[in-house]
C-alpha cells in the first residue's frame, strides 16, 4: 500500500516559493542509463489486497474483514477484499506474470489469521500454510525469490479487540507469530520485512480514521502504537538473529514510508519545519532503529512533552523508551526498506497556529504542507509526480543514517484503469532516473520494487484507484489479468538492466523469456 504522505494537503498561497529543478532533463531522456551490477527488480502486493478467500480453509477475521463487513460504505465504492484478485486460488497465474516480467523477486505479505486462526500459536492452520508453501515453491521453481512481509496491516480482529498495537502484550504475540513463520518458511525465504509502513498503521489507523481500525484517538493512540510496534519489530529481529540467522542465512528489516519535505522558502523557520516534519512523519520510526543513538528524535520528545504540559496532561503523551528498550530497538534492521511515492513543501508561520485538532501529532508538529497545482498528478489526490523529492530523500537517508543498504520496497503510480498507461510509464522512468542520480551520489540502493504487480483492493479507496502493471477485471469471476503498456516497459527495464527512454514496446503479446 502506498504512503498517504499528503493525506491532508494544505493548499496555501505563500507568495514566492523555491522551485526545484527536476533531476530528469530533456537531454537525459536521449541517453541510456545502466543499473549497477547485481541490482534487483521486483514487484509487490499484500495479502488482504489480493488473496480473497477471506473465510476459507480455516482463516479467521482480521481488522479489514471486520471494517468492510460492519461498515461497508466507509470504503469509497462499498467494496471489500472477500474475493479481491482471488490469488488464493490463482497463485500460479500470479507466478506466471512474474515470469512474464522476468522478475528477480516478488514481495508479498502473509495473512496472520490464515496461518494462526486463533491469533496465537496454539493452532497452526495447515491449509493456510500449504497456500504459502505452494506460492513460495512455485516462485522458486522459476528462480524468483520471495521477499516476505510479516505484517501488512491485517491485524487479527481478536487481538484488536484486546487493544492491538496499543496493548504492550502485542510484542509477545507478534514475536510468537514471527517465530512460527520463520520455522515454517525460513528454509526458503531469505528476505524478511517485519512491518509495512508504521506511519500508516499508527498515524492513520490509530490516530485517524483513514485506515483500519479507525480509532481516531489523535496524539495518544498513534504514539502508543509507535512504541509497541517498534518493540515488536525488534522482537522479531532478535528472534531471527538469535535463533534462525545462522542456519537460514537470510536478512530481515523494516519498511518505512517517507516522502520528502522540502522547505517552502529559504527562511530558517521553514528549514526547521521541514526537518521536524520529516522526524514527526517517518523519523519517529527510523531514528530508533537506524540512528547511532537510537530512541525517538529529541525534538519530538521535547515538543510533545511541552504540548502535553500545556494541555494539562500529567506526563507526555509520547511514551518513553527505557534505556534498555532503546538498546533493544537500535540497529535492528539489515536494510532500510523504503516505500516512496511523492513529496511536497513544508512551512511554518502564523497561518498554521490553532488550525489542527488538539491534541494531535499535527498540532504537536505545528507545520503546514502543500503541493503545487501544476505538478502532474495521478488518480490519487495525494500522489503528485515529484522525482527530485525521491533523489533528495535517498541522499538524506544516506547522510542521516550512515548510508544503510536501501531496498525500495514500493514505488508506483495510480490510474483509473485502462491498458494505455503512459502516465505510469513516465512516472517509473522519472523516479528510476532520480534513483540512479542518488546511486551516483553514493547512496547504497540495491533493490527496486514496483507497486504493484496487479490492481488490487486499495484500502479505503476500494477498487477505484489502480496501481497495477497488470489490469484486473473485477467484473469477471475469473479475475482476468491483462498486462498494461507499463508491464512491457518494466519488463524491458528488468531484461536490459537499463533505463532507455526511447524504448517503445510491442504490446500485442506478453511472453515468458525462457532464459530467465
Amino acid at each position: 500500500m502506498k504512503s498517504l504522505y499528503h493525506l491532508m494537503i494544505l493548499v496555501v498561497l505563500l507568495g514566492p516559493v523555491k522551485f526545484n529543478e527536476c533531476k530528469t532533463t530533456d537531454a537525459r531522456q536521449n541517453t541510456v542509463r545502466r543499473f549497477p551490477e547485481g541490482f534487483l527488480f521486483g514487484t509487490a502486493t499484500a495479502s488482504y489486497q489480493v488473496e480473497g478467500a477471506w473465510n476459507v480453509d480455516g482463516k479467521a477475521e482480521n481488522i479489514w474483514d471486520h471494517l468492510t463487513h460492519t461498515h461497508p460504505c466507509d470504503i469509497k465504492d462499498c467494496s471489500n477484499g472477500d474475493i479481491a484478485n482471488d490469488s488464493y486460488n490463482q497463485y500460479k497465474r500470479d507466478v506466471e506474470m512474474m515470469r512474464e516480467l522476468g522478475l528477480d523477486f516478488y514481495r508479498f505479505s502473509l495473512s496472520w489469521t490464515r496461518i494462526l486462526p486463533t491469533s496465537f500459536v496454539d493452532k497452526i492452520n495447515e491449509a493456510g500454510v500449504n497456500y504459502y508453501n505452494n506460492l513460495i515453491d512455485e516462485m522458486l521453481k522459476y528462480n524468483i525469490q520471495p521477499m516476505v512481509t510479516l505484517y501488512h496491516w491485517d491485524m487479527p480482529q481478536k487481538l484488536q479487540d484486546l487493544g492491538g498495537w496499543n496493548n504492550p502484550h502485542i510484542v509477545d504475540w507478534y514475536g510468537d507469530y514471527a517465530r512460527t513463520v520463520f520455522e515454517l518458511f525460513g528454509d526458503r525465504v531469505k528476505n524478511w520485512i517485519t512491518m509495512n509502513e508504521p506511519r500508516e498503521i499508527c498515524y492513520q489507523g490509530y490516530g485517524d480514521v483513514t485506515m483500519a481500525p479507525r480509532l481516531n484517538i489523535k496524539g495518544v493512540a498513534d504514539y502508543m502504537c509507535a512504541k509497541n510496534l517498534l518493540l515488536a519489530h525488534a522482537r522479531a529481529y532478535h528472534i531471527y538473529n538469535d535463533e534462525f540467522r545462522e542456519t537460514q542465512n537470510g536478512t530481515i528489516g523494516i519498511t518505512i514510508s517517507a516522502g520528502f519535505s522540502e522547505p517552502a522558502s529559504e527562511s530558517e523557520e521553514d528549514k526547521v519545519a521541514a526537518e521536524e516534519a520529516a522526524l514527526f512523519g517517518w523519523g519517529i520510526y527510523a531514528q530508533p532503529i537506524f540512528s547511532e543513538t537510537g530512541d525517538f528524535p529529541s525534538i519530538l520528545k521535547e515538543k510533545v512533552a511541552a504540548k502535553s504540559a500545556e494541555q494539562g496532561f500529567l506526563r507526555s503523551r509520547l511514551p518513553e523508551f527505557t534505556p534498555e528498550e532503546v538498546e533493544y530497538v537500535r540497529g535492528t534492521s539489515d536494510f532500510f526498506g523504503l516505500n516512496h511515492y511523492s513529496s511536497g513543501y513544508t512551512f511554518r508561520n502564523e497561518s498554521v497556529l490553532g488550525i489542527f485538532e488538539s491534541p494531535s501529532s499535527d498540532d504537536d508538529l505545528g507545520a503546514g504542507s502543500y503541493v503545487l497545482e501544476e505538478w502532474e498528478t495521478s488518480a490519487s489526490s495525494w500522489l503528485k509526480v515529484v522525482p527530485w523529492g525521491f533523489y533528495k530523500l535517498l541522499v538524506k537517508i544516506k547522510d542521516d543514517y550512515n548510508n544503510p543498504p536501501v531496498f525500495i520496497t514500493e514505488n508506483g503510480f495510480s490510474t483509473l484503469g485502462g491498458l494505455e498507461d503512459d502516465g505510469r510509464i513516465s512516472y517509473y522512468r522519472k523516479y528510476l532516473d532520480a534513483m540512479l542520480d542518488a546511486i551516483a551520489e553514493g547512496c547504497d540502493v540495491r533493490v527496486y520494487t514496483a507497486w504493484s504487480l496487479m490492481d488490487n483492493f486499495e484500502w479505503m479507496q476500494g477498487y477505484t484507484e489502480r496501481f497495477g502493471l497488470y489490469e484486473v477485471d473485477y467484473e469477471d469471476p475469473a479475475r482476468t489479468r491483462t498486462p498494461r503498456k507499463s508491464a512491457f516497459v518494466y519488463k524491458e527495464i528488468v531484461r536490459s538492466r537499463a533505463l532507455d527512454w526511447s524504448y517503445q514496446p510491442d504490446t500485442d503479446v506478453m511472453t515468458i523469456d525462457d532464459g530467465h
